[in-house]
């Protein structure tokens, strides 16, 4: 909806149009599975249930390590309006279901 917006990653479906690190997500999956990085040519994968759909390939920002954990902020809209966000961490760059996770709510 918004192309080449600033805040934004660009997203193929194949990895040819991205330079340098990108990740491979599918296109229907959840917390972490099935998903590739390829940093410097070198690629790390996790399992999961979603092998066998289709994939959409992001360029790769790597979450800062801070104190061996990589956190990632989720945020929710409702009706246009910021209703909250989460923040999940993993001692890896792809959290999963198991990583830990502190929901903060807007009131």
């Amino acid at each position: 909806m918004f192309p080449e917006h600033p805040n934004l990653l660009p997203a193929f479906r194949t990895a040819e149009p991205l330079m340098g690190n990108y990740a491979r997500k599918p296109l229907f999956g959840r917390e972490g599975a099935n998903i590739t990085l390829c940093i410097n040519g070198k690629e790390t994968s996790t399992p999961g249930d979603y092998a066998d759909g289709e994939f959409i390939y992001q360029q790769l920002l790597t979450p800062p390590c801070l104190d061996g954990f990589y956190p990632v902020i989720g945020s929710w809209i409702v009706q246009d309006v910021a209703a909250g966000i989460g923040i999940r961490e993993s001692n890896t760059p792809i959290t999963q279901n198991t990583s830990g996770f502190v929901p903060h709510y807007f009131n």
